[in-house]
């Protein structure tokens, strides 16, 4: 991914980087929502089945920010290798 990241220009680093920024944001409101959901159904609902599916997607959603958020820091890192 690093030899990708030289080849682009800034304005396209930037741009990936912002991009990067909104799906990251979007996505932990998506998944606070649906964990906090899940947890109420599990605490109060009977039927604990279709809620503990849920609870197990969202977790498993919640693995693709730590890969995001390191894409984040190569692209700022490259940037600011630029800025020097």
């Amino acid at each position: 991914m690093e030899n990708n990241l030289e080849s682009k220009s800034t304005k396209e680093l930037q741009g990936s980087l912002k991009g990067l920024k909104i799906i990251s944001i979007a996505l932990i409101i998506v998944i606070g929502l649906l964990l906090s959901i899940t947890i109420y159904g599990m605490l109060f609902k009977d039927n604990n089945a279709t809620f503990i599916a849920l609870f197990v997607v969202g977790v498993s959603c919640a693995a693709i920010l730590p890969v995001q958020f390191i894409s984040m820091k190569k692209i700022k890192t490259e940037l600011n290798s630029r800025e020097k």
